[in-house]
């Protein structure tokens, strides 16, 4: 498993920059066809190092996630200043490529019900981290979701990046009928609503996993439900990090840049597979714990 669709390889488009002159049908040489399935061959493998891989992806989103947090760590509440602001707009970056990678693991996955398990480990996991880091942290209390009455960002992304792979997993049953799975997609909506990013990276997760090798759709459907996001952010919490929110198209490049490889080395490419796992409550909870030395 990993943290959505692969965007499809462009073919190569040639072997050189030279006009060839047209071909007649004759002197069909087994140099000549040897020549070009060894250019195309080239030509391929080459493109497919090029770009980057899904282990440089991941740690881009690491890292724009640890900006985002440190940020409302040191700028609590919804700071205007110009450093916190922009920490904030990287941060934007993660979330597409957390549900982009989530589709993608559950496309290859041998097993998605262990798949689906490790996630709901991690969610548990990652739930009293978050609350812990989270501002409006109170005591042990808070780690009751909706103890305080707050509705919203009750625990971690991934409870909502669970709910996305549910959604997958249920709308690509072939026998269950449209009505069933449009009632289970609405369910899973309602349940992880209170999760940090809402419904809304679940809905991303399904956008990219059930529009596989159509990068328009996927953006066009994902931009969508930001969108609402942040319409609703706008209105109901903050107008400029409603506004913010729309940093994720700062991720479309990075995406259109996935050359479909894990990594080309295997050592790294297993210790990226569980990085995540350990790195997100990890990092939540040292910020959280810091957060409580200086307040």
């Amino acid at each position: 498993g990993a943290f959505g669709g692969v965007l499809p390889e462009a073919p190569p488009f040639g072997l050189t920059g030279k006009t060839a002159k047209p071909y007649n049908g004759k002197n069909k040489s087994k140099r000549v066809r040897r020549y070009r399935r060894r250019g195309s061959g080239e030509m391929a493998e080459q493109k497919a190092h090029r770009g980057l891989d899904a282990n440089l992806l991941k740690l881009i989103a690491i890292a724009a996630m640890t900006a985002d947090h440190i940020a409302w760590l040191l700028f609590p509440g919804y700071a205007t200043g110009a450093l916190p602001v922009t920490l904030h707009i990287i941060g934007r970056i993660t979330c597409p490529i957390m549900c982009f990678f989530i589709a993608e693991g559950f496309h290859y996955t041998h097993d998605r019900k262990k798949y689906a398990l490790r996630l709901l480990a991690l969610a548990v996991v990652s739930h009293f981290a978050y609350l812990l880091a989270s501002n409006s942290y109170v005591d042990w209390h808070s780690f009751i979701p909706f103890y305080y009455g707050d509705l919203l960002n009750q625990t971690g992304v991934v409870w909502s990046l669970l709910g996305g792979l549910l959604m997958l997993w249920l709308c690509e049953d072939e026998e269950r009928g449209m009505g069933v799975k449009v009632a289970g997609v609405l369910l899973i909506c309602l349940v992880t609503l209170p999760a940090d990013w809402s419904c809304i990276a679940a809905l991303c997760v399904l956008s990219i996993g059930s529009n596989r090798g159509n990068p328009q759709k996927q953006i066009a459907w994902c931009l969508f439900y930001v969108a609402i996001y942040a319409v609703v952010y706008f209105f109901a919490l903050d107008k400029l990090y409603g506004l913010l929110q729309l940093g994720v198209v700062l991720a479309i490049p990075l995406l259109a840049l996935y050359n479909g490889k894990r990594g080309k080395n295997q050592t790294v490419n297993r210790v990226m597979k569980w990085l995540f796992y350990i790195y997100y409550p990890l990092h939540l909870a040292i910020i959280g714990f810091v957060q409580l030395q200086i307040r």
